[in-house]
């Protein structure tokens, strides 16, 4: 990048942090409230009569899905209804006027929702840390696979930004795809206390190979290959940027 690219990736990556720093209770507050209660609530109910899971308690066996759930809904519904709105205000038209490349744009629309996960699962993990005792197997894993899954969903909701139409279809996205496809991805439960033909299914979704990755990080355990499933979803990150890549020099669907 020149000076006048960096500038302009700096300006809209700042507009996009103050856009959700402006919201605190929404952005941080909402989240941290949700994976307390999780944490409690489940900790409390299911903690109870289930012992331990992969060596450990259950909770501790549930906080790194959770972490990871906090990771992924952010990273996707931020960049999603951030573009989108962009586009419906036309507020788009006078970024793609700008001397900044398309590629500045989209690296600073997908950096946007995920330094707000980040932030997010900064604090929780915190938080979580002060309610129970967390280990830390492999601490290379651990961040790994959150940060690649992170940038995986951020351009996610980049794609989706991108291709929606309305706020209603956006939505719809993360309400019948997205937020299933986490909850049947092993946030709760490990993959080995289910018979089939669900055990077969869970190994289907995308999210559980990422589920496990964090989960190997922290407490040593995963139901595959911690390994291999990191190579996949680096690898699935790096395509789906270069799909993001190769639209936005398009331009496609970024004026409506």
């Amino acid at each position: 990048m020149n000076s006048v690219q960096w500038v302009g990736f700096y300006t809209l990556l700042r507009r996009e942090c103050y856009r959700f720093l402006s919201i605190p209770r929404q952005t941080v507050g909402g989240p941290l409230l949700e994976t307390f209660l999780y944490i409690s609530v489940f900790g409390a109910a299911l903690g109870s009569r289930i012992s331990e899971i992969g060596g450990v308690s259950y909770v501790v066996f549930i906080i790194p899905g959770l972490l990871l759930m906090s990771m992924i809904i952010n990273c996707y519904a931020n960049n999603s209804s951030s573009l989108a709105q962009q586009k419906m205000l036309r507020s788009i038209d006078d970024q793609l006027a700008s001397p900044v490349s398309n590629y500045s744009l989209l690296a600073a629309y997908t950096l946007g929702g995920f330094l707000r996960a980040s932030l997010i699962v900064v604090i929780a993990f915190a938080t979580a840390s002060l309610m129970v005792q967390l280990p830390m197997a492999n601490a290379w894993i651990f961040v790994s696979g959150l940060v690649f899954s992170g940038l995986f969903f951020a351009s996610l909701g980049v794609l989706a930004g991108l291709i929606g139409q309305t706020n209603e279809q956006i939505s719809s996205y993360q309400t019948f795809i997205l937020q299933p496809l986490i909850f049947l991805g092993g946030v709760f439960y490990s993959v080995a206390l289910l018979p089939e033909p669900f055990k077969t299914l869970t190994h289907l979704d995308p999210i559980f190979y990422m589920i496990n990755t964090v989960r190997f990080g922290m407490i040593g355990h995963s139901d595959v290959n911690p390994y291999w499933s990191l190579l996949a979803i680096i690898a699935f990150t790096i395509a789906i940027t270069a799909v993001n890549a190769r639209l936005f020099k398009r331009g496609y669907k970024l004026r409506t």
